[in-house]
C-alpha cells in the first residue's frame, strides 16, 4: 500500500526521489501509474510529483505517454544537472531547521561549495575567507578530510595551510587529524565557531557514485539546543542527497 497523502515540502521531495529512482529503472518509459506502483506512492501524490518534475525539466513525456528522465540530469560529474537534482533537498533542509543549507564537493583535490541555499530567515555565513583555503576551519570541510583516505588527507594538509580564522581554530595538523579520527565512526562533524565567531556548523557526508561531498547548515552559536533534530535531519537529508545525485551518473 502506498503512503498515505502528505503535502509537507519534506514529503514532496521524498515523493520526487521515488518516482525518480522508478523511472531510472526504465531506460524505455513506463506509465505514471505502474511508476506509482512501482514507487509506493498513492496515484494522487505520484501525479504531483509527476508534475513538479516535468515542470523543472527532470523528467520527459514520451508520445505513449510513458515518463522517462531528461537529458538535463547527465550534464557532468557535479554541473548544474546535479545540483539542480539536488536543491529542492537543499530547500527542504533549510526550511526544517531555519538554517542556510550547503552542499560541496571534493574535486581535484579540492573542497569546493557547489551550492547554498538560504533565505530571509535563515541567512548563510559571511564566506570572508575562500572556502578552498578554509577546510580545516569548516565542520564542511572537515567532514571530507575525515573521509577521505590517508594518503589523500596527508596530500591536501601538505599543500594547505592551517589559517588562524578565529581564537577556536585548530591550526596543528596533529590535533586537527586527532579530532578527525576521534570522530568516527560518526559521521557527523561540527565546528564551534572555528571559521567565524558566533557560528557554529554541523556536516555529514554525500556522495555521487566515488565522488565524495558534504551537506551541512549553519546556525547562530547560541541556537544549538536542537542538536538531536539537527543531526537528524541532516543523516535524512544527506540520504536523499546522494540517492538524488546517482541519477546524474
Amino acid at each position: 500500500m502506498g503512503d498515505p497523502a502528505d503535502h509537507t515540502p519534506m514529503a514532496a521531495v521524498q515523493h520526487a526521489f521515488r518516482m525518480l529512482e522508478a523511472v531510472a529503472a526504465h531506460a524505455g518509459g513506463a506509465p505514471v501509474k505502474q511508476l506509482a506502483r512501482e514507487a509506493g506512492l498513492p496515484l494522487e501524490a505520484a501525479l504531483e510529483a509527476v508534475r513538479a518534475l516535468t515542470d523543472d525539466g527532470y523528467l520527459r513525456v514520451l508520445d505513449d505517454g510513458g515518463l522517462i528522465l531528461s537529458d538535463r540530469l547527465g550534464d557532468g560529474d557535479s554541473g548544474p544537472g546535479a545540483v539542480d537534482l539536488v536543491r529542492p533537498a537543499l530547500a527542504a533542509l533549510r526550511d526544517d531547521l531555519s538554517a542556510a543549507a550547503y552542499l560541496t564537493f571534493y574535486e581535484e583535490g579540492e573542497i569546493r561549495i557547489a551550492e547554498i541555499v538560504d533565505g530571509p530567515q535563515a541567512p548563510r555565513v559571511d564566506l570572508w575567507v575562500g572556502f578552498e583555503e578554509a577546510g580545516h576551519a569548516t565542520a564542511l570541510g572537515k567532514c571530507v578530510l575525515r573521509e577521505l583516505d590517508g594518503e589523500a588527507r596527508r596530500d591536501y594538509l601538505a599543500r594547505h595551510a592551517l589559517a588562524d580564522l578565529t581564537p577556536r581554530t585548530i591550526t596543528h595538523r596533529d590535533e586537527l587529524i586527532r579530532q578527525l579520527e576521534s570522530s568516527r565512526p560518526a559521521p557527523v562533524v561540527m565546528d564551534r565557531e572555528e571559521y567565524d565567531l558566533g557560528t557554529t556548523c554541523i556536516a555529514v557526508p554525500v556522495h555521487k557514485g566515488d565522488k565524495l561531498g558534504s551537506l551541512g547548515v549553519s546556525f547562530r552559536a547560541d541556537r544549538m539546543y536542537r542538536t538531536r533534530q539537527v543531526r537528524e535531519s541532516l543523516l535524512s537529508s544527506a540520504n536523499r542527497v546522494s540517492r538524488g545525485l546517482t541519477f546524474d551518473l
